[in-house]
């Protein structure tokens, strides 16, 4: 399944690093960055979630909340957040639903070898749940200033 731009985005819940269960919709009047990615504690996984920590407050300034989504399990994220100080909630889609849901749990390929696994990708979602963006296949250096641009341009900053 994919996410189509313009139409609402599918809705989910998963366990966060908060110790609560999320959904989606608890976040409507708010705009939703949600950042899909491979792994914690990797070099570029590390590098991205950095990224969004240290342009944060410029998010949350924009009325738009952050959460990460890998595989990983709640344990492994709390140790994520606790070693880079990560301000936002990330959530563990262990089963990759939420994953296949957006269209992001895919085949892959690494040193001739194939394996299903998540492609690190972003979406924005507006303040009634709606896609108005999406990154597919992105690349890390850059990134985070073009989602921060696309939201303040949004606000018509």
């Amino acid at each position: 399944m994919t996410v189509t731009e313009g139409k609402l985005a599918p809705d989910f819940e998963l366990p966060s690093s908060t110790g609560e269960t999320v959904k989606l919709s608890d976040y409507r009047g708010q705009r939703v960055l949600i950042y899909f990615y491979p792994k914690d504690m990797t070099s570029s996984c590390t590098q991205q979630a950095c990224d969004f920590r240290d342009h944060h407050e410029a998010f949350k300034g924009l009325n738009t909340v952050i959460l990460g989504i890998s595989i990983d399990p709640m344990k492994q994220h709390d140790k994520f957040i606790a070693k880079y100080g990560l301000p936002f909630i990330l959530l563990s889609d262990e089963q990759h639903q939420v994953a296949e849901q957006y269209g992001v749990w895919q085949l892959k390929k690494m040193y001739g070898k194939e394996y299903m696994g998540m492609v690190r990708s972003t979406f924005l979602i507006d303040e009634e749940g709606v896609l108005l963006k999406s990154w597919l296949k992105v690349r890390v250096k850059g990134h985070i200033e073009a989602a921060l641009e696309a939201v303040q341009q949004l606000q018509g900053n």
